[in-house]
């Protein structure tokens, strides 16, 4: 007989943190979400610890901060034999079947701690190891070239998909996940499943009819205060560019950009409907530990910015939900701050295991939500690619040679920095060589910036401070410089509006965009 907790893991690319109704969106609709909510424990602190996919899913995985895994962005991940907390559960005896995105790199077939994975993706060389192309394929899908969306040019245009409800990426996992639920039905061994959704990143590609689900009409626009600008970062500003937003914003689009995410939310929030409803049906409902939760946020719009990479809470700020009879109950919330670094020990820990080969910096929550912790931050940081943005032509955007040479010193010019309680959030763009300082109970929408106010000077010391003894813990120092920052160049992006802008061909293995008299022209 297993005594052993089963975990249902559901876990979502590029979804804010305000975008479930129970936990305060009027307009959203997650009965499911809501329901899970109601069941369990909501944490309304939970932050990336690094907002970007793959430095995220590594630190998620592995239970570290970026400067203890050495991914800071989607790069690589380490290749060091290091346990995930996968592996430590497959090595304590259970079924461990990844479904969906995971975006591990240098190779994306990898299992890292997996027995088993059924893999999505976007686009892929042939269809050995692609399970999701494969089913398209054997389904007659061989005339659609971007089955997530298309990208480039069209990365934030609202799109219907080309694929009806059946076939749809987001509702492949949640059959997967059902299929699995039911062969492990009879079975006494304990099981961990990733059920791993690539929406709601962008393209914005809802199946009909969710996708007219919401109506732009009916959406709220975007946060953007009277002076955003002081508000955004370098980061900010490259994305901007290469995701082909810097050059004027239309309201309209903005207010349907946001009706096609929700409608992926909703529809995604349908398979977590569809999983539960198979979980309890099965007789495993009660054995069986949930999670839901995500990578980082997407702007969205606000401060007439778009996608994710910085320390805003539309970007770093992630839905974090656990239930769990006896465990996580009661439909309470949690104001304490978490992270994706605690995901690790807290799956662990409900199932009586650890990770052998490294130490972990996340926390078991159930001791956060049983006062017997007293962890004051979280942490979050990202190293940006600047080069995609570097301008050869234009003397003042080259990088020094000596940064170039020195690693450490490279990714310090180019790291935003975090740390953040329920109370307050401090963080640093090393690009721009500026502070900001959020009062989160005074400015919960973060339209002000207290780093220069006098009143808060003490506040700003002190987390900067805690944020320092962090970095040099972890050796991450080449960014600070006695009892503040480093100084680097200012970063800009180069005044040339197609500098910069984003080629993303993610094709099919069988796409052949040759057209006969017109591509040979």
């Amino acid at each position: 007989m297993n005594n052993k907790p089963n975990i249902l893991h559901f876990f979502v690319d590029q979804m804010r943190f305000d975008t479930i109704r129970a936990l305060g969106n009027p307009i959203i609709k997650t009965p499911n979400l809501d329901k899970l909510c109601q069941n369990g424990i909501a944490f309304s602190n939970a932050y990336s610890p690094s907002p970007v996919c793959i430095s995220a899913r590594c630190s998620m995985i592995y239970g570290q901060y970026p400067m203890n895994t050495g991914c800071y962005e989607n790069t690589l991940m380490p290749t060091d034999g290091r346990q995930s907390f996968m592996g430590a559960l497959t090595d304590g005896g259970y079924r461990t079947h990844g479904i969906g995105k995971c975006h591990f790199t240098p190779d994306r077939q990898a299992l890292r701690g997996f027995e088993t994975r059924e893999r999505q993706a976007s686009s892929a060389s042939n269809l050995e190891g692609e399970d999701y192309l494969k089913y398209l394929s054997d389904r007659g899908y061989d005339y659609i070239c971007e089955t997530i969306g298309v990208k480039g040019e069209m990365y934030y245009i609202p799109q219907p998909a080309q694929l009806p409800q059946e076939d749809h990426p987001t509702q492949w996992i949640g059959d997967r996940s059902i299929a699995f639920l039911k062969e492990q039905k009879e079975a006494e061994q304990p099981w961990y499943l990733f059920s791993s959704f690539i929406h709601p990143h962008p393209p914005f590609t809802p199946p009909n009819p969710w996708h007219k689900l919401y109506r732009a009409a009916e959406m709220p626009l975007p946060k953007v205060p009277d002076d955003v600008e002081s508000l955004q970062t370098y980061v900010n500003r490259c994305q901007n560019r290469y995701k082909y937003r810097d050059q004027g914003i239309d309201n309209n689009l903005l207010r349907c950009m946001k009706a096609y995410y929700y409608s992926c939310i909703s529809f995604l929030d349908y398979q977590v409907g569809r999983v539960m409803d198979t979980l309890e049906a099965t007789g495993q409902l009660k054995n069986t530990m949930i999670l839901f939760t995500g990578d980082h946020g997407e702007h969205l719009g606000d401060y007439n910015c778009f996608g994710k990479r910085s320390m805003h809470d539309s970007s770093s700020r992630i839905p974090f939900i656990l239930s769990m009879p006896g465990r996580f109950e009661g439909g309470k919330i949690c104001e304490t701050a978490v992270s994706l670094v605690d995901v690790a020990p807290t799956l662990l820990g409900a199932a009586n295991l650890s990770l052998d080969t490294l130490r972990v910096d996340g926390v078991d929550v159930y001791n956060i939500i049983t006062s017997n912790c007293d962890r004051e931050l979280v942490f979050s940081q990202l190293a940006y690619d600047q080069t995609n943005f570097v301008d050869k032509n234009d003397p003042n955007s080259k990088i020094p040679e000596d940064y170039l040479e020195d690693e450490e010193l490279f990714r310090a010019a180019r790291s935003s920095y975090m740390a953040v309680n329920k109370d307050w959030k401090y963080f640093y763009s090393a690009p721009d060589n500026q502070e900001y300082l959020i009062d989160k109970n005074k400015d919960p929408e973060e339209r002000r910036n207290k780093a220069g106010v006098i009143f808060t000077r003490d506040t700003l010391l002190e987390m900067r401070h805690k944020l320092f003894a962090h970095l040099q813990e972890g050796g991450e120092t080449a960014g600070i410089d006695g009892d503040y920052w480093r100084k680097f160049p200012q970063a800009k992006v180069p005044k040339d509006p197609d500098t910069g802008l984003l080629i993303q061909d993610t094709y099919t293995p069988w796409a052949d965009m040759e057209i006969p008299g017109y591509t040979d022209i």
